[in-house]
């Protein structure tokens, strides 16, 4: 009789585990969906906006790790994934930047949320994960005016599909903390060298810029990378992914309330669809 009972507190307690890497995945989703408002809304060219976005989020991110790693071990200081993770990230911020100022918001990232497919085909090319199953859904209102846009957008997918595969390796031999920090030390560095050789100007022109930076900074990467690390030192990648479809759900509403973007039907439905392959691919 006590088996049964065992049994079914090991799931209780395992589900109770669960909750918390998916709510930080869920609002790490939300937290990233609003970055391509704040690129709108900042007055610099999209690779200046992309560095800004890592390098002011550097102190916060150094502070984090600091009291999260505490006196305890350190863990693998720049490992090859930790270092795979930065490279992915700058290749990510690179075109996706880029869709956002070529075509609708909604658009460059429903097309960047074609990360799972990139995760499942080189999980299975590169590591020989198996696949177990699970529904991709997608929605987007393609547009000739924003093809190049949309290009980009496909782009960001597959750097954001290589991220995610380098991040769930590195979690195995560092915190989320300093792995957020040593990915986006990474990405500043790169994305500085692209700035300055690619951009006119570095710096904003106005207040509204400087939040907008700021906002991109703290709430977006900060918030959202850091909280997308600890959910995947917990969640499989391959589900992990298909929630960062949420991301593209929050930036089509962002989009639409403050840039007054529409959303189209297709759109819509392209959303509840999401909502379902979700709640169909979830662990059990």
């Amino acid at each position: 009789m006590d088996i049964p009972l065992d049994a079914e507190a090991n799931r209780a307690a395992t589900a109770r585990g669960a909750f918390a890497p998916f709510a930080a995945l869920i609002a790490g989703a939300v937290a990233m969906g609003a970055s391509p408002i704040f690129v709108r809304l900042a007055d610099v060219g999209p690779f200046a906006s992309a560095f800004w976005r890592v390098a002011l989020a550097l102190p916060l991110l150094y502070a984090w790790m600091r009291v999260a790693d505490g006196n305890g071990p350190a863990g693998e200081r720049f490992s090859k994934a930790a270092i795979l993770a930065g490279l992915a990230f700058s290749g990510d911020l690179f075109f996706w930047h880029l869709a956002i100022v070529h075509t609708s918001v909604a658009n460059a990232t429903f097309f960047a949320t074609t990360a799972p497919i990139w995760v499942v085909l080189f999980g299975w090319l590169l590591l020989r994960q198996k696949v177990t199953g699970g529904v991709l859904a997608q929605s987007f209102e393609l547009r000739p005016a924003g093809a190049l846009g949309d290009a980009f957008g496909i782009a960001t997918g597959v750097f954001f599909g290589l991220y995610f595969l380098a991040v769930q390796a590195a979690r195995k031999s560092a915190s989320a903390a300093r792995l957020t920090f040593e990915a986006t030390l990474m990405t500043a560095t790169i994305l500085f060298v692209v700035a300055f050789l690619l951009e006119p100007a570095m710096l904003p022109h106005s207040l509204r810029g400087i939040a907008a930076l700021l906002a991109m900074a703290w709430i977006s990467h900060s918030g959202g990378q850091g909280l997308l690390s600890i959910a995947l030192g917990r969640l499989p990648a391959a589900f992990s992914s298909l929630v960062i479809f949420l991301e593209a759900i929050a930036a089509a509403g962002f989009g639409y309330l403050i840039l007054g973007e529409p959303v189209s039907r297709v759109q819509a439905l392209g959303g509840l669809a999401i909502l379902a392959g979700i709640f169909v691919a979830r662990p059990r």
